[in-house]
Parts: C-alpha cells; structure tokens; sequence
C-alpha cells in the first residue's frame, strides 16, 4: 500500500489563467483526449505504471465524497504519442465503486480509461478544473518520472465522470511533447 496523501495550498481553478493558446485548446477539450491523441499521431498507445489500493492525495478524497483516510484504487498511466510521453493520468475510484459500475476499470491493462468513459453515454462529467503543478507536488513528480528534460510546471485539468451515482476522478497531467502534435 503507498500512502499519497499530502497537502498543497493551490486551489484547483475553474478557469485557465496565462496558457499559450496552443495548450489552451488541449486542456480545455470536453471530448476524449484518448480520441484526439489517436487523430494526432500514428502510433498511440498507453502504458500503465501504477495500479493499487492507496491513500488518496490532497483533496481527492473530498471530491470524491469520502473520508481522508479511505483506500481508493488508484491507477496511473502514460499516454505515448509514438516513443513520447505526452499525458501523465491520475484516477481514483473509491473501493465500493470498484465493485459496484467501476469495477472493469481494475481490467483495463493498457487499453484507456478514455474509451471505457466515452463510449457510454449514461457517463456524466462535472466541468473541468485546472491547476498548474510545480516540483514537490505530487502530480507533478510523479508526472515528469519518464521526462528526461523537467519543465518548471506543468497544467494539469481534472474532472469526475459519474455513473448511476457512483465517480471516478479524472486527473490528466499535459506534458510537454503534446506542444508538437498539431492541435
């Protein structure tokens, strides 16, 4: 079990502030990011490096509606356009919607959550939420583990997708190289 949870003061903001135009149109896009990458780019694919019950970061734990100490399913991956990582996701879903509508998410390997979620149309999603991540903040940290050169920050959005009343939160991290796909 790794234990996650620890405290930044940024608040996660309804709206961007000081993004590049170009970036601006990748973290505000409603659609499915999986979707978009495969449009972008001729190899994609997914590659998962972490899976397990852990304790849930900062204020997850609140937007999910549980209590601070809860275990929650944990799952993070890249999303590789060709050899290059371009988004670092963060999800987590509570234990009891692991067994209840979420549970095939423990099953999805390397195929994206994006394609399990757009592809239902019972699927809500709340608006996105956006912070900028720095160093020593986890998302970030955990972010940047394959990047060989680390940028200051990175722009991160998250949202929940709700199913029959059960959530799953959504946290997707932009890396650099996804500059260099066409928008």
């Amino acid at each position: 079990m790794v234990n996650i949870n620890t405290t930044h003061p940024q608040a996660w903001l309804p709206a961007l502030t000081a993004v590049s135009p170009q970036l601006r149109q990748w973290l505000q896009d409603r659609g499915s990011l999986t979707r978009r990458l495969q449009e972008c780019c001729s190899q994609f694919h997914v590659e998962p490096i972490f899976q397990e019950l852990a304790r849930l970061y900062g204020d997850e734990w609140m937007r999910l509606n549980q209590h601070q100490h809860e275990l929650a399913m944990i799952r993070e991956v890249y999303l590789y356009c060709c050899d290059k990582p371009v988004v670092f996701a963060h999800s987590v879903v509570s234990r009891q919607s692991l067994m209840g509508v979420w549970r095939t998410l423990s099953g999805l390997g390397n195929r994206s959550l994006g394609s399990m979620l757009f592809t239902n149309p019972k699927v809500e999603r709340t608006p996105l939420e956006f912070k900028k991540v720095n160093g020593g903040h986890f998302l970030y940290d955990r972010a940047v583990l394959r990047l060989t050169d680390k940028p200051e920050h990175l722009w991160a959005r998250r949202s929940l997708f709700t199913l029959q009343g059960e959530s799953i939160l959504v946290t997707e991290v932009f890396l650099p190289d996804i500059l260099d796909l066409a928008a």
